[in-house]
C-alpha cells in the first residue's frame, strides 16, 4: 500500500507542475509585451524632441532686427539733430561700439553725431553737440547746379559717414554736399587716442573725388592691401578699387574715376530705368559685363559699411533696387577675395534687409533701409542702418552661420525676431 500511495502522489505532482510552468511562461510573455510597448513609446518621444531643437537652431541663423529699434531718435530739443538722426556707421574697440550718425537739425545742415553702446544694441551715451562739421566746400562758380537732396538736408553738409580704423587712426569717408552743385567724397581722420577720449581734433577735410562729377559712398578697407590704402569706389559695372600710397594723392587728382560716373548719379543704369538726366555710358556695352548678366533685375546703387575681414573673404554690404519692387531701397551682401577684392566669391541673390517695419517706411524717404556700419562683437554680426532717412537701427546675426548660409545658398533672408 505504501508503494501505491507513493506512485499516486508522484503522478499528482507531475500533473500539477506543468500547469504552473505554463502559467509562469504566459506571465512572462505578457510582461514582455508590455515592456516592449513602453520602450517604443519612449523612443518616439525622444525623436520628436530632437526635431524641435533643430528647428530652433535654424531660426537663430537669420539676421534679426533689434526689438528696441530705433536705437537713436531725433532730439527735438536740440538745434542740430531735431529733424533726423540716421545712416549710422560704427567702430568696435575694447568691447564698446562707437556709433557715428548723420544728424539734421533746424538749419537743414547735415552734421555728424556720436553715441556709445556697451552691448551693441542700446545707446547709453550721446554727444550734446556735433563731433564733425564739414567746412571745405569749393567755389560755387566751379561746380554745376545739381537737383539733389538726401534725408531733408537741403543745405548740404557731411552725409552718410563710413568709419574705418587703420593702425592707430580712425578715418571717415562721407558725402560732402554744399547744397548747391558740389557732391563729392570727403575724407578726414583723427588719432585713435583722441577719438576714444572724445577730443574731436579732426584732420582738415579733403575732397578725394574729382570735381565736375557726382560721387558718393566711397569706403576704406580696414587694412592696407599689398602695402597700400585701398578704397572701394564702385561696384557697378565692375568692382573698382583705388590703391594709393598716400590718401592725399586722391585729393591732388592723381587718380581719375571712370567716365561712366560723370555728370549724374543716374548713369550706368539700364536704359528702360532712366527717368531723367544724361547717360554717359552706352547700355549696350554694359550687357557684356557680369553685373548686368547676373543682376539684370536690380539696380546697384551704392556700397554700404566698410568691408569686414573674415576667413572666407571681405564681407561687403551694398544697396540696390529691384525691378519688381522699384520703390524700395534694400541691402544685399557679398564676399570678395581677400587677396584680390575685385573678385566676387559669393553674393546674396535676395536682399538681406528690406523695409518692412513702420520706422523703415515713415520718414523723409519711406521704404528705405540704408546701412553704413557693421561690426563684429562676441562672434555676432551687428549691422547699423538708417530707417526712412529718419532714425538709426540695428540688426544682428551669428557671423559664422550668416557666412555659411551666404556661401551655401547665396541667400540670407531677414526674419523678424528678438534680441
Amino acid at each position: 500500500m505504501a508503494k501505491v500511495f507513493q506512485k499516486t502522489k508522484s503522478k499528482k505532482i507531475k500533473k500539477i507542475s506543468p500547469k504552473k510552468k505554463l502559467v509562469k511562461k504566459s506571465v512572462k510573455k505578457v510582461s514582455l509585451k508590455i515592456i516592449k510597448k513602453k520602450v517604443v513609446k519612449k523612443v518616439k518621444k525622444t525623436v520628436k524632441t530632437k526635431k524641435k531643437l533643430v528647428v530652433v537652431k535654424k531660426k537663430i541663423q537669420t539676421l534679426e532686427r533689434f526689438v528696441g529699434n530705433p536705437v537713436i531718435h531725433p532730439a527735438r530739443n536740440t538745434y542740430w539733430e531735431s529733424s533726423a538722426t540716421f545712416n549710422p556707421t560704427a567702430l568696435e574697440h575694447d568691447g564698446k561700439v562707437h556709433i557715428i550718425y548723420r544728424a539734421v537739425g533746424v538749419a537743414d545742415i547735415s552734421t555728424l553725431g556720436y553715441g556709445i553702446s556697451q552691448d551693441g544694441y542700446n545707446v547709453s551715451e550721446r554727444s550734446f553737440r556735433p563731433i564733425f562739421i564739414h567746412q571745405n566746400f569749393p567755389d560755387k562758380k566751379q561746380e554745376q547746379i545739381v537737383n539733389y537732396s538726401s534725408g531733408g538736408g537741403w543745405c548740404g553738409g557731411a552725409e552718410d559717414p563710413r568709419v574705418t580704423k587703420i593702425d592707430d587712426k580712425v578715418y571717415i569717408t562721407y558725402t560732402a554736399f554744399d547744397g548747391w552743385g558740389s557732391m563729392r567724397v570727403g575724407l578726414t581722420w583723427i588719432d585713435l587716442d583722441n577719438f576714444l577720449n572724445k577730443k574731436w581734433n579732426w584732420h582738415k577735410p579733403m575732397l578725394i573725388s574729382p570735381p565736375e562729377q557726382h560721387n558718393k559712398n566711397w569706403i576704406l578697407f580696414p587694412e592696407k592691401i599689398n602695402g597700400k590704402f585701398a578704397i572701394l569706389h564702385d561696384l557697378w559695372p565692375t568692382v573698382s578699387i583705388f590703391y594709393v600710397d598716400r590718401l592725399e594723392d586722391l585729393a591732388e587728382g592723381k587718380y581719375q574715376v571712370p567716365k561712366y560716373w560723370t555728370r549724374t548719379w543716374y548713369s550706368a543704369i539700364p536704359k528702360s530705368w532712366v527717368m531723367s538726366g544724361d547717360r554717359s555710358v552706352d547700355p549696350e556695352k554694359l550687357k557684356k559685363n557680369v553685373w548686368v548678366g547676373d543682376f539684370k533685375d536690380i539696380w546697384v546703387r551704392a556700397t554700404g559699411p566698410a568691408p569686414i575681414k573674415t576667413k572666407e573673404g571681405w564681407l561687403v554690404f551694398y544697396h540696390a533696387i529691384e525691378a519688381k519692387d522699384p520703390s524700395k531701397f534694400k541691402v544685399f551682401a557679398m564676399l570678395l577675395d581677400l587677396k584680390d577684392p575685385t573678385k566676387i566669391l559669393f553674393r546674396s541673390k535676395n536682399p538681406i534687409l528690406e523695409p518692412e517695419t513702420f520706422y523703415e517706411n515713415e520718414g523723409f524717404k519711406p521704404g528705405v533701409v540704408y546701412a553704413c556700419g557693421a561690426v563684429i562683437k562676441d562672434d555676432k554680426l551687428f549691422v547699423y542702418y538708417g530707417g526712412a532717412d529718419m532714425v538709426s537701427c540695428v540688426a544682428t546675426a551669428n557671423l559664422k552661420l550668416f557666412l555659411k548660409e551666404l556661401m551655401a545658398t547665396g541667400i540670407t533672408k531677414l526674419k523678424k525676431g528678438k534680441k
